[in-house]
């Protein structure tokens, strides 16, 4: 049979790391190809606003960590 069902392109978004699916704006961070589309901070109050900077403070430090030699023979 030649015609099938494709899984959907999922890719992971240059800014937070989250996966998103393609030619879509990122629902975490707002950001579409480098340039922010929607503002996903004013939408929300203080208490989840230090909770959304928070997480992506800490999901960009995890993308930008490098792995030594010694922490990737332990994976």
């Amino acid at each position: 049979m030649h015609i099938y069902i494709k899984n959907p392109g999922v890719l992971k978004c240059p800014k937070c790391g989250k996966p998103i699916l393609g030619h879509t704006v990122c629902k975490s961070c707002g950001y579409y190809r480098g340039k922010m589309i929607i503002d996903v901070f004013a939408k929300l109050d203080k208490k989840e606003k230090k909770k959304k900077e928070k997480e992506l403070k800490t999901s960009k430090q995890e993308a930008n960590k490098k792995l030594s030699m010694e922490e990737l023979s332990k994976k």
